[in-house]
């Protein structure tokens, strides 16, 4: 707390400006006659008291000095990887995945706070004086970190969250990871939508064409054909096996959305219809918004979680185009101040962890808005500091927390 000075006073303000839109709408999209708005028996009563939580334990995160979470951030992660484990045996199962430990009204999901754990444990191991990101045994033991929270909560199975770690790579490529990790990366993201868009047949007889093109090409100028054939089997093998993973892997509900989105299946009633019904709101929104608490498609109940997923709808459609593309810069401001604060760190543990939180905060956001105006599957995933939740509220708060203190202890050695 000797630091307090010292805080990200702006970063503060842009957090409570979202958290103060989530309160907003959330009472907005539950509200009903009679309602007491203080009770915990409904969601914006349990909002705010999460959120009260939240402040307490954001200012609790500034007590320990930086070399405690430092010390201690393996064991921390070694304890939430047992949770996750352990939700996979004893957990309750909401909306089709067994993420949560219930406690009478209130749910916990550990997979939330796997989230800033797994920043600390990566900004440690990184941040090692022995750490070099050039090194395969280093770039093994980092995607171990990683990647063991991702098959957990795949699993679970929770597609939302587990996507989210994902951006834990785009951390080691901006730390130094070679960028042949990021073209191989993009290459299976590529071949995986085309695969399922145009089938594995086509992309099978498309690849071959290629192949035996190529082929004769480099046979004709005498270059060497080895790198060549194993590439393009290479290619053939992860089509084949996209193929098996998406029919026999996936559940039907996320090939669904995944059909829905690619436009191979227009089910407006049955898996389309959040996408189609937070369209429909964004539309009946149009530049001002229909006002507070005057939502057709909100009131109606016609958007199924749009208290947590869906709350960008509820946004668009009581303040329109305006109050959408506030929330939008808002978010905006938040990662770009952040970034610019992280490029001047000169401690790599500090300058790594605040990486992980913009990348976290980033994806997020960005699947998550993907996700409601319909260019992204419907994955399950909150917005930060504005969708309903306990677990996201708390491990958002906690996420933001450490960047604070981070941030406030730059001129800090050690």
């Amino acid at each position: 707390m000797n630091n307090i000075k010292n805080f990200d006073i702006i970063s503060c303000m842009l957090v409570l400006s979202l958290i103060f839109i989530g309160l907003i709408n959330i009472y907005s999209s539950t509200h009903y006659e009679g309602m007491n708005n203080f009770s915990l028996d409904n969601f914006f009563g349990k909002q705010l008291f999460f959120f009260l939580i939240s402040i307490s334990i954001f200012f609790f995160c500034m007590i320990p000095e930086i070399k405690i979470y430092f010390k201690y951030s393996s064991i921390i992660y070694l304890l939430m990887i047992i949770l996750l484990i352990a939700v996979l045996f004893f957990g309750n199962e909401i909306n089709g995945s067994k993420s949560w430990f219930s406690f009478g009204s209130f749910n916990f999901q550990p997979s939330e706070f796997m989230k800033p754990v797994t920043a600390l444990a990566l900004a440690k191991f990184l941040s090692n004086i022995h750490s070099d990101i050039k090194k395969l045994t280093v770039q093994f033991y980092s995607f171990l970190i990683i990647s063991i929270p991702f098959a957990l909560i795949v699993m679970q199975p929770d597609p939302g969250t587990a996507l989210v770690f994902l951006g834990f790579y785009l951390v080691l490529y901006i730390v130094g990871l070679p960028s042949i990790y990021m073209n191989i990366f993009t290459a299976l993201i590529v071949i995986f939508l085309l695969t399922i868009f145009f089938g594995k047949k086509n992309m099978l007889i498309f690849t071959t064409i290629i192949l035996v093109f190529l082929f004769i090409y480099k046979l004709y100028n005498g270059l060497k054909k080895t790198k060549l054939v194993y590439q393009m089997l290479s290619a053939i093998i992860l089509i084949v096996s996209v193929d098996f993973i998406f029919n026999n892997v996936f559940e039907q509900r996320h090939r669904d959305r995944f059909n829905v989105v690619l436009g191979l299946n227009d089910d407006v009633k049955g898996v389309g219809y959040n996408t189609n019904q937070s369209q429909l709101a964004f539309k009946s929104g149009g530049f001002f918004g229909e006002g507070f608490l005057k939502g057709s498609q909100t009131k109606g109940d016609f958007i199924p979680e749009q208290h947590s997923d869906y709350i960008f709808a509820t946004i668009g459609e009581e303040w329109g185009f305006l109050g959408s593309t506030l929330t939008i810069i808002i978010f905006s401001l938040l990662l770009l101040r952040i970034i610019k604060r992280t490029s001047t760190q000169r401690n790599l543990f500090y300058k790594i962890y605040s990486y992980c939180v913009v990348t976290i905060l980033l994806f997020h956001f960005a699947i998550n808005i993907s996700m409601v105006i319909g260019i992204f599957p419907s994955v399950g995933i909150p917005l930060p500091f504005i969708s309903y939740g306990g677990s996201s509220m708390l491990s958002f708060t906690i996420l933001f927390a450490g960047y604070i203190k981070i941030d406030s202890n730059k001129k800090e050695r050690w």
